[in-house]
């Protein structure tokens, strides 16, 4: 059996891939709270908006903490094609969860709906991206642990929509995040637990690309995304700050309540309409 090393960089990786769930979290929260408050095409921006950042989180926090991964007596590859798909698993599955939560009618069954798709999607994908890697030997897994660890990512992915439904103000939001970044870590490292190599060593040269090739400027890159993401949400107005700023644009008069300037405003513009059609 090959020794395996989950930490070859020290706390640098754990800490970076949860800083990475945290961001991703945080986004995907904030931005289902949005889509909540909005209807239409607005609604749908918001939750694709959501699952891309919980998806790309989830993605990268897994990518970073495998750039700490190497096993004895091997040299480690990974599958292109593969990483690319556990990328695009995460975020469309992630998104089918949201969307059974915004729109579902009977709220509970739509959570637990939502809690399942998504958590067995965030498996998917770090089962895929397990399966994309390429050593000189067998990896074999514990079967209770993987089991665990399914199970940790189910009820992470329902508590994060939950909290998507309940928790609206920043600071709870920045708590559920990081319980969040918490259970997307242990899930990860449940399911490495779970992993067991015996090695063949061989002279054979390894098919597909290396970390640093590959999978580390495809972290940054996503990291990058999520922080600009992070700025446009910030950024961007909520509903009831979009309907404060239209209340405070209408001019009244000194002494005029608000009600009584907008029901100014529509008798001049009946007046106008009338006008129009008299000429």
């Amino acid at each position: 059996m090959g020794h395996l090393d989950h930490a070859a960089f020290g706390w640098l990786t754990p800490v970076l891939s949860y800083a990475m769930a945290c961001i991703g979290a945080a986004l995907g929260l904030r931005c289902t709270v949005r889509a909540l408050d909005a209807t239409g095409r607005s609604r749908r921006n918001w939750l694709l908006t959501a699952a891309s950042a919980i998806g790309s989180g989830i993605w990268t926090m897994h990518f970073v903490a495998m750039l700490g991964f190497g096993v004895t007596g091997t040299d480690i590859r990974y599958d292109v094609p593969l990483t690319v798909l556990g990328l695009v698993v995460a975020m469309a599955v992630v998104g089918v969860g949201v969307f059974a939560v915004a729109h579902g009618r009977d709220r509970v069954r739509s959570l637990l709906i939502g809690g399942l798709t998504t958590g067995v999607g965030v498996a998917s994908m770090h089962y895929l991206g397990m399966a994309a890697l390429r050593l000189h030997g067998q990896v074999r897994y514990d079967p209770l642990l993987v089991g665990l660890s399914v199970l940790i990512a189910v009820v992470a992915a329902t508590a994060a929509l939950w909290a998507a439904l309940h928790i609206h103000a920043p600071a709870s939001v920045a708590v559920a995040s990081l319980v969040m970044g918490a259970a997307v870590s242990s899930m990860h490292y449940t399911g490495m637990l779970a992993v067991s190599v015996e090695v063949v060593p061989s002279a054979a040269a390894l098919p597909g690309a290396t970390v640093m090739q590959f999978v580390f400027p495809l972290a940054v890159g996503l990291g990058s995304y999520l922080f600009i993401t992070a700025a446009f949400v910030a950024l961007s107005p909520t509903a009831g700050e979009r309907a404060a700023y239209a209340s405070a644009g209408r001019p009244t008069a000194p002494d005029e309540h608000p009600a009584d300037a907008e029901h100014r405003g529509s008798r001049t513009a009946e007046a106008a309409r009338t006008r129009t059609r008299t000429h």
